[in-house]
């Protein structure tokens, strides 16, 4: 029996149980959303722009550890999609894309909004450099293969984007049902590798007997959804745990082994743990620039000084920044259950450190210590300080919380104790403005029941305030907590610190006075209830008559423009202000041959 390819696709996507698409329409797509208005199963999500669409997959996807799928029409649809794919590509977050295309018969002949500079039809080359994997349908029988192979690909090793693009021809081409039977036969799961036993034996013995091991945990911990399993381990031998920021929520901040983030934006302590540690085992992280201080030695880690071992899904992570004496592909879940079971034939009472958590615990208790007064000052416009403390005894501790750039992501990660696996949601890989206000949608449709909301700058939420409209058509109750300090709060700190200007990087008027829009009342007009806080001590109430309206809800929040805490270092100082001790990104050494850290005091300050 024929049906229509645009029938047989939604029937093929109720039965990969998608709940939400993503997108908004175009002429390509018409056929496919007219199919998709009949479905009782799968609801389509509209927004003003593609790139919102893409980053509300992407929190959706996040949460439901499934791909999220967007509908884009081609040209300029397709080309709105790029930094909401790219975020999810670069995070490793399962997306599939759907994209409509020019008619096959008019491929070259530069139909309306055709990409052809360098070959015929090739808009869908667009997304090719950030994508898995990118097919266009030329022959609507491969169309079936095609969609197992992309749902499979985007989910299956190193979550990922893939693009799937449609003629709009071929949605209302007639094919016989049967082409769609092996659907009906394929595992929609994919089982990920183990980890070679001989490994799992050898990072153990490695484990147990150093003397300062550490083990270095990044996102793909939560990816694996591994965070039971890290924590067994850790708390079986005592090792303490530092994170990246994609990292955070892995095991509670609050867990008497959790040192905190390391890098830039880390802890100075815990800088202390992992610059001397003699072996480290890195857990789905890329050792990134961010989070390993540029990778000067003796700042965040020193290849000098430990041995690295690494275990990623993904075999092109592996040693990529510091050389590695064993490196694995396993999947994070059950290799760390393999590693335990060797721990404890190795050691079968395990260890106890009482003095390294006695040492973890007064260090933290420092740092918190250092933030009362802040946290606690009553000036308005308010500390950000202030504003995450007030957050943190608002909201439920099961909330998800979408961060966006700046303050609100970096000052988050490293003061803000995540104590639940999966409730934070940060944009690393792009560190993209705009995420959080999107995001958010996403994740409450994932989570209907939780709290969710977003704490973004008045630079990222100003991005593309029109996730208002989403959430008022479909009425979703989420909050946005808009950090407003008249700037790109975080670049006007870095321009100022090394040029002793702002220029450029905050919001004023013709006279120099500052600006911002009442954003407030720009969500008002959106049909979006919302507040102007006026006072520190009118945040709070604020948040949660938010949290109780359980409707679509703003937060204008006037914040002083505070730079987050910089314990470790960063290249991009040493470029605009060179030290003594650095060339242009070369670490030097002293007379006695040691490595020199650069002085980074007074940066952001």
């Amino acid at each position: 029996m024929k049906k229509l390819v645009s029938e047989l696709m939604v029937d093929y996507l109720e039965r990969r149980e998608v709940e939400y698409i993503f997108g908004l329409c175009g002429h390509t797509v018409i056929a496919f959303l007219d199919e998709l208005s009949k479905s009782e199963k799968i609801e389509f999500i509209s927004f003003r722009n593609e790139q919102l669409a893409a980053m509300a997959a992407d929190g959706y996807a996040r949460v439901k550890k499934k791909a999220g799928v967007v509908l884009s029409h081609l040209g300029p649809g397709l080309a709105n999609t790029v930094t909401g794919v790219a975020n999810a590509s670069f995070d490793s977050i399962p997306m599939v894309v759907i994209a409509g295309d020019v008619p096959r018969y008019y491929y070259g002949k530069h139909p309306h909004q055709e990409v052809n500079l360098h070959s015929d039809a090739s808009q869908y080359e667009i997304l090719k450099p950030i994508v898995k994997r990118a097919w266009r349908i030329d022959d609507p029988e491969a169309l079936p293969d095609i969609l197992d192979k992309a749902f499979r690909l985007a989910e299956s090793g190193r979550p990922g984007p893939v693009l799937i693009s449609v003629p709009m021809d071929v949605f209302s081409v007639e094919i016989e049902e049967d082409l769609f039977r092996r659907t009906y036969l394929d595992s929609h799961t994919t089982i990920k590798p183990a980890l070679a036993p001989s490994a799992a034996k050898v990072i153990a013995e490695k484990l147990i007997n150093a003397k300062n091991p550490i083990i270095h945990a990044g996102g793909g911990i939560l990816l694996a959804d591994a965070s039971k399993e890290l924590q067994a381990l850790v708390e079986f031998l005592d090792i303490p745990v530092s994170r990246t920021l994609m990292g955070q929520g892995c095991i509670s901040d609050t867990h008497p082994l959790m040192l905190g983030q390391t890098g830039f934006w880390g802890m100075e302590f815990t800088h202390k743990f992992t610059a001397n540690a003699d072996v480290i085992l890195g857990l789905g992280t890329r050792f990134a620039e961010a989070d390993s201080s540029s990778w000067y030695p003796g700042v965040t880690f020193d290849m000098n000084k430990s041995e690295f071992m690494q275990i990623d899904i993904d075999p092109t992570e592996i040693g990529r920044n510091y050389p590695v004496s064993i490196g694995a592909i396993a999947d994070l879940k059950e290799a760390l259950v393999q590693i335990l079971e060797e721990a404890k034939k190795i050691c079968p009472q395990g260890k106890s450190k009482p003095e390294l958590k006695e040492r973890i615990k007064e260090n933290k208790e420092l740092f918190k210590n250092s933030n009362i007064a802040i946290s606690e000052d009553s000036r308005f416009p308010m500390t950000p300080q202030r504003i995450l403390k007030d957050v943190k005894e608002a909201i439920p501790e099961n909330s998800l919380i979408y961060t966006d750039v700046g303050w609100n992501k970096n000052g988050v990660a490293q003061q803000f104790d995540v104590t639940i696996p999966g409730t934070i949601h940060h944009s690393s890989g792009l560190a993209t403005m705009g995420f959080g206000a999107s995001a958010l949608i996403g994740g409450k449709l994932a989570a209907p029941d939780k709290v969710v909301l977003t704490l973004v700058g008045d630079g990222g939420f100003g991005i593309n305030p029109s996730t208002l409209a989403t959430a008022v058509e479909q009425n979703i109750p989420v909050i946005w907590i808009v950090m407003n300090n008249s700037a790109f709060g975080t670049i006007a700190g870095l321009t100022y610190a090394n040029y002793k200007t702002k220029f450029g990087t905050v919001f004023t008027t013709p006279d120099g006075e500052p600006y911002s829009p009442d954003w407030a009342k720009v969500a008002q007009a959106y049909g979006v209830d919302s507040i102007k806080i006026d006072s520190a001590e009118a945040f709070r109430p604020a948040l949660e008559e938010a949290i109780k309206s359980n409707k679509p809800f703003l937060l204008d929040v006037p914040m002083e423009n505070i730079g987050v805490p910089t314990p470790g270092c960063w290249n991009i100082n040493d470029i605009y202000n060179p030290k003594e001790n650095v060339a242009f990104g070369k670490v030097l050494k002293n007379k006695d041959g040691e490595y020199i850290a650069p002085d980074h005091s007074g940066s952001h300050k």
